[in-house]
């Protein structure tokens, strides 16, 4: 067993869809996850601008004829919030459903939202999650939600109560934030939450304060996130996805994302 290898767009924002499969290609990765393109996240807004319909991209990439070009889109990631959602913002994720359903993406990344994880916090969550679920039933829709571990879910206690909340929810998992953030080791972290978690998104750092964080980006294998360790225990227990979240979208000082993939592939950091 052996999990997926992904890169999230945020590492190069400003590229184009077709340009961003071709990188993967390139690196030998299994699946991109489309986070920014042309540089916006309102992914459906380019898309629309660039291939017209979601049908006319379809076809374009063969991905209902047999030849698909490129590598998959495993997920496409929605700026929605379970907690503190606006009538704006969903409707703005309704918008990607018909470029999930045309790409065959299985995926419609959520984050989390709030800041404690309590029962207020989790009923706002849960009933979310429940407005969506209706939604995908009248609409017949195949694509799910994950919801990332961003905000309240900063440690596995937050994001088992969520689950309780509400059960069968996927979840993305975001180690380095319940790393830094929730002070958690990954693997104890995935022991904990493992069977819920659809997709994993990795990253390194030093503890070097930076302008937004109070840790400091480096390149793949670089940097203190135990990465060995977990990796090991993913590729031995893991289907799904993991995803090189390289954040060059919202720190532009970073490397180029083909720098991060090539210090990830000479590491063997993954």
């Amino acid at each position: 067993m052996s999990c997926l290898r992904a890169y999230s767009t945020l590492g190069n924002p400003h590229a184009s869809l077709e340009e961003c499969l071709a990188v993967a290609q390139a690196y030998d990765l299994d699946a991109v996850e489309v986070r920014a393109l042309g540089g916006t996240t309102d992914v459906p807004a380019m898309l629309a601008r660039t291939y017209g319909s979601p049908e006319a991209l379809a076809e374009k990439l063969g991905v209902h004829s047999g030849l698909r070009k490129g590598v998959p889109v495993v997920a496409f990631g929605t700026s929605l919030r379970l907690i503190g959602s606006t009538a704006q913002e969903r409707e703005a994720f309704l918008d990607f459903l018909p470029w999930a359903e045309a790409l065959d993406v299985r995926w419609l990344r959520v984050f989390d939202g709030g800041k404690r994880a309590d029962a207020t916090e989790l009923a706002e969550a849960a009933a979310t999650v429940r407005w969506w679920q209706a939604e995908r039933a009248w609409r017949r829709a195949t694509p799910e939600i994950m919801i990332e571990t961003h905000d309240a879910l900063v440690n596995a206690a937050a994001i088992r109560r969520f689950i309780q909340a509400a059960p069968g929810t996927a979840i993305l998992w975001d180690s380095h934030h319940t790393w830094k953030k929730g002070g958690e080791d990954p693997v104890d972290t995935w022991a904990q939450i493992s069977e819920c978690v659809v997709h994993v998104h990795v990253k390194d750092s030093v503890s070097i304060p930076s302008a937004r964080h109070p840790y400091s980006y480096v390149l793949p294998g670089r940097g203190e996130f135990p990465m060995r360790p977990l990796i090991a225990e993913l590729d031995r227990h893991f289907r799904g996805v993991v995803s090189l979240e390289w954040e060059r979208m919202w720190n532009p000082e970073l490397s180029p994302l083909e720098e991060a993939l090539r210090s990830a592939r000479e590491s063997r950091w993954w």
